[in-house]
């Protein structure tokens, strides 16, 4: 065991001395990825649990890393970021997909962290709203927002686009189990989770599936809820509504950035798209890891699988952050 813990700490600063000369020489992207042949002595187990924003890619993630080290399994379930950090505080799980920041009380309690990846919360409604022309030209600004999910004194999407003529009441749909996503739109709306009102839906896939059945329905998701990873665009049936951020009640080609998934991983990228709803997205566990399977896992997402982020549908941190985030694991 103890040579084990010598060699994986050789590793470890191997990796760090190339991710830190890559990033002095000027690489970015995927091009920082280390090529290593697989490995056979590393064996182990763990499990995760938690956000359902960083399932796809967690999944993504565990299948690359397995393939390359075929002695660790690896067990992932969805359920919300807050099982998953209830899980892994009460050491259900060893590893919680974590999606909104970790509060001071998390941290006292345990919570250590390591940022992994970005990607957003956007607004969604049907795609067959009878408005949605309107709305996709106008947009629907943070206030009006805020008065559909929180104030309810918008009830119509007639009012969000000044339509007069037949009536369309909203439907408003919102997350009933204890999630980033819910918590980051109530930040962006000046608020947290438990002031969103609306149907409770349990998790993102069924938030969407609800939106997608309801011509008059709006929720929000996050991004790889919203788009096909395929086609790389958005579902059908469901339809990301733009943010007019300016609050001019138009969108306009600056706020444009919703057609495809790589324009919102872009604006998200960029800072276009405003955070809160955009935010980082970590791993946590219970006190720094000590299981060397888990520890080659995280160190293993911070290089070779960066790879996978933006394919996936998510926005990779930026190598200055990736490389201080790989010290934290040391």
């Amino acid at each position: 065991m103890k040579a084990m813990h010598s060699s994986f700490k050789i590793m470890l600063l191997i990796i760090n001395l190339y991710l830190s000369a890559c990033i002095l020489s000027g690489c970015s992207g995927e091009s920082s990825a280390k090529k290593t042949s697989p490995d056979k002595t590393l064996k182990g187990h763990f499990s995760v649990s938690g956000a359902f924003a960083l399932y796809p890619l967690t999944v993504k993630w565990a299948e690359e890393f397995q393939k390359s080290h075929p002695g660790v399994r690896i067990d992932i379930s969805a359920g919300g970021a807050g099982k998953g950090m209830m899980d892994v505080l009460s050491n259900m799980v060893d590893l919680a997909m974590f999606s909104r920041s970790v509060t001071e009380v998390e941290e006292k309690k345990g919570a250590w962290k390591v940022a992994v990846a970005k990607d957003a919360v956007l607004p969604t409604m049907n795609s067959k709203n009878p408005l949605i022309s309107e709305l996709l030209k106008t947009g629907i600004s943070k206030e009006t927002f805020r008065q559909i999910c929180i104030d309810q004194s918008v009830k119509s999407w007639n009012k969000c686009v000044q339509a007069e003529g037949q009536l369309y009441n909203i439907n408003v749909y919102t997350r009933s189990d204890a999630c980033g996503a819910a918590e980051m739109w109530g930040l962006f709306l000046g608020s947290n989770q438990e002031s969103l009102n609306g149907i409770g839906v349990f998790g993102d896939p069924g938030i969407a599936e609800a939106v997608k059945n309801d011509p008059l329905g709006t929720g929000y998701n996050n991004v790889i809820y919203a788009y096909d990873i395929t086609s790389r665009k958005q579902f059908d049936g469901l339809s990301v509504i733009p943010i007019d951020l300016n609050g001019n009640h138009k969108i306009d080609e600056d706020e444009a950035f919703y057609e495809t998934l790589d324009d919102i991983m872009k604006a998200i990228g960029d800072g276009k798209y405003p955070s809160p709803p955009a935010r980082e997205l970590y791993f946590i566990s219970n006190g720094k890891p000590t299981n060397e399977a888990v520890l080659a896992f995280l160190e293993w997402i911070l290089t070779d699988g960066q790879q996978f982020v933006n394919e996936a549908g998510y926005v990779r941190l930026p190598d200055e952050t990736i490389r201080q985030q790989l010290t934290t694991i040391q």
